[in-house]
């Protein structure tokens, strides 16, 4: 019985593979760096949002007003926009 040449890995026909998008994961974000705009010239200093994060994402800068402090731990909660009373703070991405 004569031995069968053995194929080789490379002489196989390249399997398909389909394209299926992976899912993000939690600490890449889509968009812009900053999850938030604030209207600087519509904020009033109330310091809501600064109290009632749950994520500590803003502090107060030297005039009282908020800043981002830390973009990526804002989980879009909308606590935020919702109730300032101002309506100075926005999503980027809802």
């Amino acid at each position: 019985m004569a031995d069968k040449p053995k194929k080789k890995v490379e002489d196989k026909p390249p399997e398909k593979v389909e394209n299926k998008a992976k899912a993000p994961e939690k600490e890449e974000r889509k968009g812009s760096a900053d999850p938030l705009k604030i209207f600087y010239h519509w904020c009033k200093a109330c310091n809501i949002c600064i109290a009632f994060c749950p994520q500590k994402v803003f502090e107060p800068d030297r005039d009282g007003k908020p800043i981002i402090a830390r973009p990526y731990d804002c989980t879009q909660c909308a606590f935020c926009w919702l109730h300032c009373p101002d309506l100075a703070i926005v999503s980027n991405e809802k």
